[in-house]
């Protein structure tokens, strides 16, 4: 394959719309990190600690591979947000405090956008390397969404829609 968007991937030019999405996925990241890290300091509950923890760790992965592709590319970066400073949970009053089923509701929507997000940015890439980046997020953020929505199930917290428990019959004719 020859011409310019034949070749390594990574030497081929990024699209405007690639360049964007991963440009919105750094920034994306950035701000979660900062509110993920308030969570922290809101919350009680040790498993939904730990999800957050993870989420924390694949956020800072994503600022870091996305404003490698972007500064690879001559592109500038979102800016970082600044850190958080550490909080007791009892120093929170009660009335400003975020609860844990409020944390695992929040974190439970973000994960489902972030699914979405994923997929647009993998079908607009016309480079293998930065549909396969989303790809990995994708399956990153797919298998988090599990673990919170089996926490959400667990803990009680989960506010499912209406569910229909009797279905109507069909009428054969």
């Amino acid at each position: 394959m020859s011409g310019i968007l034949g070749g390594n991937a990574k030497d081929e030019p990024m699209h405007y719309g690639e360049i964007y999405n991963v440009w919105q996925a750094s920034m994306v990241a950035k701000g979660a990190i900062s509110f993920y890290r308030a969570f922290l300091n809101h919350a009680g509950d040790h498993d939904l600690k730990k999800i957050l923890s993870a989420l924390i760790d694949q956020a800072e992965l994503e600022v870091s591979e996305c404003d490698k592709l972007l500064t690879d590319n001559g592109i500038g970066t979102a800016p970082a947000l600044p850190d958080r400073p550490q909080a007791k949970l009892e120093d929170i009053p009660v009335g400003a405090r975020f609860t844990d089923p409020e944390i695992a509701a929040k974190i439970a929507a973000d994960v489902a956008t972030s699914l979405v997000a994923c997929s647009q940015a993998m079908g607009q890439s016309i480079r293998e390397d930065v549909g396969a980046l989303f790809g990995k997020y994708h399956m990153t953020k797919a298998a988090h969404g599990v673990k919170i929505l089996n926490m959400l199930k667990e803990k009680g917290w989960l506010i499912p829609p209406p569910l229909q428990v009797k279905r109507q019959e069909t009428v054969n004719a």
